[in-house]
């Protein structure tokens, strides 16, 4: 496939996307890496074309430059965003109460604190995107787990064999001392690659995933 039939199904797959208002967005390929410019609504809109983009097949690599213009060019208070964010995180349950502090500056929400799992960090995120006057998010929460890395390895090891969208034995992973996990290996496409990050991350003690996962 060359970077023209790339760029196109990208850009039909942006318009058939229905959370997403194409209009604004452009797209260009060069070399199997995707382009995205141009402005959106909120910040839901720019994560979602990314991830449209990263589903079209022949996508090797995104440059994400898309920006958020708020309709009418409405401004947000730094300190409402906060204390909807603040809001927002207390009535999610899979969020440990008092275990994330939020800070704003200029709409970009920096989010810090320490909680036991991944998903629990990954879920404060997913919270604050949601809110209107949303620039982006920083995601500094740690994870307070630790465990032997020989135990940590054969854990992820044996959750990407079990895996039905893995092959496994293509994937290789190194423990590092201050629990970040590597990854290296190929895989057949982006769904794949979630496949791996999802697992890896299930693991209790991951601090940091280091992708090096390329496409066959």
């Amino acid at each position: 496939m060359n970077d023209k039939e790339l760029r196109q199904l990208v850009v039909d797959e942006l318009e058939y996307e229905p959370s997403i208002d194409a209009a604004d967005i452009g797209v260009a390929a060069e070399n199997g890496v995707v382009i995205l410019s141009g402005h959106v609504a909120d910040y839901v809109q720019k994560m979602a074309a990314e991830r449209a983009a990263w589903r079209v097949k022949g996508v090797k690599g995104i440059a994400q430059e898309i920006e958020v213009r708020f309709p009418g060019d409405k401004k947000w208070n730094d300190d409402e965003i906060a204390q909807r964010a603040v809001n927002i995180l207390a009535w999610n349950t899979l969020v440990p109460k008092d275990g994330v502090r939020v800070k704003v500056s200029d709409g970009w929400i920096t989010l810090s604190g320490s909680v036991k799992w991944n998903y629990q960090r990954q879920a404060a995120e997913n919270e604050v995107r949601k809110l209107n006057g949303v620039k982006g998010v920083t995601n500094s929460i740690t994870l307070a787990s630790v465990v032997q890395a020989g135990d940590l390895k054969r854990r992820i090891q044996d959750a990407l064999k079990r895996h039905a969208e893995v092959e496994a034995d293509a994937v290789r992973v190194d423990i590092q001392d201050d629990g970040t996990v590597r990854i290296e290996g190929r895989v057949d496409n982006w769904s794949e690659m979630q496949a791996v990050e999802h697992a890896v991350w299930s693991a209790p003690g991951v601090q940091r995933v280091d992708d090096h996962l390329t496409f066959s």
